[in-house]
């Protein structure tokens, strides 16, 4: 993967997202992330704020070692509606992420929340008001949208 970056300088930043949870092969993201920042790459992960509950510990001091930015997918302002449209396995998912997304800024200095306007039931100002609560900024994505 380092290779087919080639120099990560030349690049805003490289961003792990996409096509399931990047902090799933933690070990595998953590090598490559320092592979980028010890060649003067900036390095964002795009999660679902899981990590914490799927190793069983706190992983935000690793990122923190190689990560200059998080997004962290809250998609929802309730259990409920998060339980809707994220449909997650674990048992205490809501939570757990949005324990995650509080903790998170005091490891990584660039933490945004974000979350799909147009979702059913997801109200966006609510989503913002609670990003804003755990101390981290909000991004209002379209559905339909890219980007």
């Amino acid at each position: 993967m380092l290779e087919v970056i080639g120099q990560p300088d030349q690049y805003s930043e490289v961003v792990f997202c996409g096509f399931g949870e990047p902090a799933l092969r933690l070990r595998l993201l953590l090598k490559l992330a320092q592979g980028i920042k010890e060649q003067g790459g900036r390095v964002r992960v795009n999660t679902d704020g899981l990590a914490n509950l799927v190793h069983r510990r706190n992983v935000l001091p690793e990122l923190a070692q190689c990560m200059d930015a998080l997004s962290v997918s809250m998609n929802a302002q309730n259990r409920a509606c998060y339980d809707q449209h994220c449909r997650p396995s674990l048992p205490g998912s809501y939570e757990a992420m949005l324990t995650f997304l509080q903790a998170a800024p005091a490891y990584v200095k660039t933490v945004t929340a974000t979350a799909i306007d147009g979702l059913e039931g997801v109200d966006i100002k609510a989503c913002e008001a609670l990003a804003l609560s755990c101390g981290v900024a909000f991004k209002r994505r379209e559905l339909g949208k890219l980007g």
